[in-house]
């Protein structure tokens, strides 16, 4: 009776046999045999043609992404292209790097870093040229302009990849001076760089590169206009809320084109205490801050290392907010005569007759007259 019972059931309820375990691990087993035969043949098969040694010498030579630089070179050889990915915050706090031995480790030539704060093109590019050439040790070039605008200048040119990474610069804005701090900022990054000189697009170059050379590398003093001036345009620009960081005693103001040195390069590019407040309280239309920020804290900060003038000769005879522009028609020899000899300054706490070295400002159609003469009466 029970096996016909049993043989009543639906043969889907029926109990089927499983697979013995054993069996699925000895699949296994058998696969990862394979791939271990087969990687050992592969590596077998490797060093049979191409040698252990080769090998081990390929293994040594890969080297992890994050290693840190081995030699002095990786610190001080200036990078081959001026673009980089740092915001301004990243990139003040690299350029604000000091050596706190004085003594360089290896043979340093100081150059003078040329910074050009330009909303676009370079009219006067050729002339700059026949200036800087076979002088290649002694400078290097920084160009801020329009981030709209994108430099051709050919390879053989010395302004060939000088841009830096920019931001728009407005007049009388303190994105004025966050340009100039960040062409400082980036020339920073080149150890050897030790002067730092600001020129515009309309600005020229008076005597061959030698003399400027020559005459800034001896100087005990940078070149920046800091001056104590009554009336509106000057004392008259102070805002009382910038005390107390900035007194009425403290403030000053000069030319915006200036030279310095890398002592007080570094001291603009990290400065945190006058920056808010020259931005918040010195405005457009009753205050110009590029004429007033970084002459005012250096004079707070290092008075003793300014000679209180620019190098660069400027012409406001004429009145107004900007100075004179000179075309093909000014371009003559009793021009720069008096210019160049008409001229009584100090030089080290002596009398000089030497005072400026660039001038300002020349429209692209003196270019043509100016190297006509550049030769005979500039030097260059």
């Amino acid at each position: 009776m029970q096996s016909r019972m049993e043989e009543g059931k639906d043969p889907a309820v029926r109990a089927t046999p499983s697979r013995p375990f054993p069996l699925r691990l000895l699949q296994f087993f058998l696969v990862f045999l394979v791939i271990g035969l087969g990687a050992s043949f592969l590596s077998m098969y490797m060093i049979r043609h191409f040698g252990i040694h080769n090998v081990a010498l390929v293994q040594s030579t890969i080297k992890p992404c994050f290693e840190l630089p081995v030699t002095i070179e990786n610190w001080i050889r200036p990078s081959s292209g001026l673009l980089h990915s740092m915001n301004d915050t990243e990139l003040f706090w690299r350029a604000t790097f000091v050596p706190r031995v004085k003594n360089y480790p290896f043979e340093r030539t100081p150059k003078i870093a040329f910074m050009f704060l330009t909303k676009g093109p370079l009219p006067m590019a050729p002339l700059w040229e026949k200036f800087f050439k076979g002088n290649e040790r002694l400078y290097s070039i920084y160009v801020h302009s329009l981030p709209s605008y994108s430099a051709d200048f050919p390879p053989s040119s010395v302004f060939h990849r000088r841009q830096i990474p920019s931001q728009v610069a407005e007049w009388g804005m303190m994105s004025m001076c966050d340009a100039e701090r960040r062409l400082l900022a980036n020339a920073l990054l080149d150890i050897s760089n030790e002067w730092f000189i600001l020129v515009s697009e309309s600005c020229i170059p008076l005597q061959n590169f030698s003399i400027v050379y020559r005459y800034i590398s001896r100087s005990r003093y940078s070149f920046m206009g800091a001056v104590d001036e009554p009336g509106p345009y000057g004392r008259g620009r102070y805002d009382e809320n910038m005390a107390p960081e900035i007194n009425m005693s403290d403030w000053r103001k000069g030319s915006q084109w200036f030279e310095i040195n890398r002592e007080l390069a570094v001291k603009i590019v990290g400065d945190s205490t006058y920056y808010p407040k020259l931005k918040d309280f010195c405005l457009p239309h009753k205050c110009y801050v590029d004429e007033h920020y970084f002459q005012t804290m250096l004079t707070i900060n290092a008075p003793r290392l300014l000679a209180n003038r620019s190098l660069t000769f400027v012409d406001w005879s004429r009145g107004g907010a900007h100075p004179a522009t000179f075309g093909k028609d000014d371009i003559k020899e009793e021009f720069f005569k008096k210019i160049l000899q008409d001229q009584t300054c100090l030089y080290n706490n002596q009398p000089s007759s030497l005072c400026f070295l660039f001038a300002r400002k020349f429209s692209p159609n003196a270019l043509g007259p100016l190297l006509d003469i550049a030769t005979k009466t500039l030097g260059i």
